[in-house]
């Protein structure tokens, strides 16, 4: 949660500072052809600035057989040659003078996802490969910023099913968006407050407890307070968990909560899903954290999963850790790494 936001504000701190910044959501790009045709439209207007095209974009398209005119989609006999497009355009992109150029590209893996079940995993692979050979080849002054509400690995896993053996962004930094910090948290509920001009007798301590509720997470804390302005009298600190309640049981779903149960059906594997499932109905019911011997003990109370061996709880528990369900203490022990999420879980799962 939070990475758009981030990201944005990234975008326009450094284009400020001189820097071509390019933001856009690749959730719905489901070719490589149709990848080429967005970079095309973002960096059209940057070269015109410049007083140039992307010449040598254009002659290959040419030869190709295709003509060119803003606005107007790639031919598909273009589609077989995507992978050279995307290379020269990058490359007119980046003549002289030089200057630093960062895409930001907000959910890449589900794109690459999405080229997977369209074009198939080869293609998929060739995707992440010549975006690293991109920046291999142009250094410094080419930068790419992947965000996603899926993880790289998630598609990753599955394309090295497939024998994919390369790391396509062991050149790139791993950064994780945490929640916010208990004093910053309670400040954006204190603004938020204000803003909204809430009738409370204690508006520090409503806003400390508005923070604790939404575990530091922005979209929650602005959910709660935006369902607080709807109470017409005074607010106590005692109706933020009866607002909590309301969004665990509401059919609605506001906050979207079902998607963490529906991403483990979408991307885990039908062996792993009875697993990843039942490890997170363990620690739903548990509090504080809990060790592998006692989650090991829960696992095989479940029929479902009462033989899996050591190696696959393991192997699902990193999984899980990656996908930001479950954090892991200097003990060794594992919790949800939300309160909110394992409320919800429990909930929605009926566990006790």
């Amino acid at each position: 949660m939070g990475k758009t936001t981030i990201i944005r504000k990234m975008e326009a701190e450094v284009s400020q500072k001189g820097v071509l910044a390019f933001y856009r959501d690749l959730e719905n790009v489901r070719t490589p052809i149709e990848f080429v045709e967005v970079i095309r439209e973002d960096v059209q207007s940057a070269l015109s600035l410049r007083q140039r095209t992307a010449q040598g974009f254009l002659k290959l398209l040419s030869t190709l057989g295709g003509g060119e005119a803003a606005g107007v989609k790639l031919p598909e006999i273009a589609a077989p040659s995507w992978k050279r497009l995307l290379e020269v355009l990058i490359t007119d992109l980046m003549r002289e003078p030089a200057q630093t150029v960062v895409f930001f590209w907000d959910e890449l893996p589900l794109m690459i996802y999405n080229i997977r079940n369209s074009s198939g995993e080869q293609t998929a692979m060739e995707v992440l490969d010549t975006l690293r050979a991109l920046r291999q080849m142009h250094g410094s002054h080419l930068r790419m910023v992947f965000t996603g509400s899926i993880g790289l690995h998630n598609v990753l896993t599955s394309l090295k099913r497939a024998g994919y053996a390369n790391d396509p962004t062991n050149d790139m930094l791993q950064e994780d968006v945490p929640p916010l910090d208990p004093g910053s948290a309670q400040e954006l509920a204190s603004q938020l407050i204000e803003g909204e001009q809430l009738n409370t007798p204690d508006p520090q301590h409503l806003a400390r407890a508005i923070a604790t509720a939404g575990n530091g997470m922005p979209f929650y804390i602005q959910h709660v307070v935006d369902r607080l302005t709807a109470i017409g009298s005074a607010i106590g600190a005692g109706q933020v968990e009866e607002v909590v309640q309301q969004f665990l049981c509401d059919p609605q779903d506001v906050l979207h909560l079902r998607y963490y149960r529906e991403r483990i059906a979408t991307y885990y594997t039908s062996a792993e899903q009875p697993l990843a499932l039942a490890v997170l109905d363990v620690l739903a019911a548990t509090s504080p954290a809990i060790g592998f011997s006692e989650i090991h003990s829960g696992i095989q109370a479940n029929p479902k999963t009462a033989d899996s061996e050591d190696e696959a709880v393991r192997e699902i528990l990193t999984l899980l850790q990656k996908d930001h369900y479950i954090t892991r203490d200097s003990q060794g022990n594992y919790a949800f790494r939300s309160s909110f999420i394992q409320r919800y879980w429990r909930f929605a799962r009926g566990v006790l």
